[in-house]
């Protein structure tokens, strides 16, 4: 049986492709989010299926707002992620919604806001390898919410990243979902969780 990986592993990897991911120069990081955007509104699993949850962007993540008004141009639900921590809500999303400040600064809608249960998430991440292990922000709350939906239908697991922040081996613990997919600028990967 193997043994679970040292949370301080899974931190030292989380602080070095962070920094990897931030010296990224600002204009690749557009070019580079472009393609990945095209190439996520190319994904035919992705094409139809609604309510699709998504996050908005922080630090120098993908920034997947273009992708969420173009799947809300094709007639697609999307809704962003409020953190009610430990847990995510998922509240539908217009584009020019009013936003305001949730939990770790992440912007998210209003109380008000319809709550909604999404069958596709766009996955935030900071380290993924081919296998659809992910390295999140370490809170856990996409990997809760993720098994909190799969008790209700099938949900698509979509990780948005740069290459850059590809690693061999993520240490994968029991709570953690692999993704389905994984689309860079420079490629699609269909995991073989998929």
């Amino acid at each position: 049986m193997q043994s679970p990986p040292s949370p301080e592993l899974k931190e030292r990897q989380r602080r070095e492709m962070i920094a990897r991911r931030d010296a990224l120069a600002d204009d690749f990081r557009e070019q580079a989010s472009d393609r990945i955007i095209g190439r996520a509104l190319d994904l035919p699993e992705l094409n139809g299926i609604t309510p699709v949850g998504a996050y908005w962007p922080i630090r120098s993540e993908v920034d997947p707002r273009l992708l969420m008004e173009e799947l809300v141009a094709r007639g697609q639900d999307v809704a962003l992620s409020q953190i009610l921590h430990p847990h995510l809500s998922w509240r539908l999303w217009q584009p020019g919604d009013v936003l305001v400040k949730g939990g770790f600064g992440v912007r998210e809608p209003g109380p008000d806001a319809p709550q909604i249960f999404p069958k596709a998430l766009i996955v935030p991440l900071v380290a993924f390898d081919r296998r659809g292990g992910r390295i999140g922000y370490g809170k856990g709350h996409f990997d809760r919410a993720i098994a909190a939906l799969e008790t209700q239908h099938p949900v698509l697991t979509v990780g948005l990243a740069y290459a850059v922040q590809e690693i061999d081996e993520v240490p994968v613990e029991p709570h953690d979902r692999l993704l389905d997919v994984i689309i860079t600028e420079a490629e699609l990967i269909r995991t073989t969780s998929a």
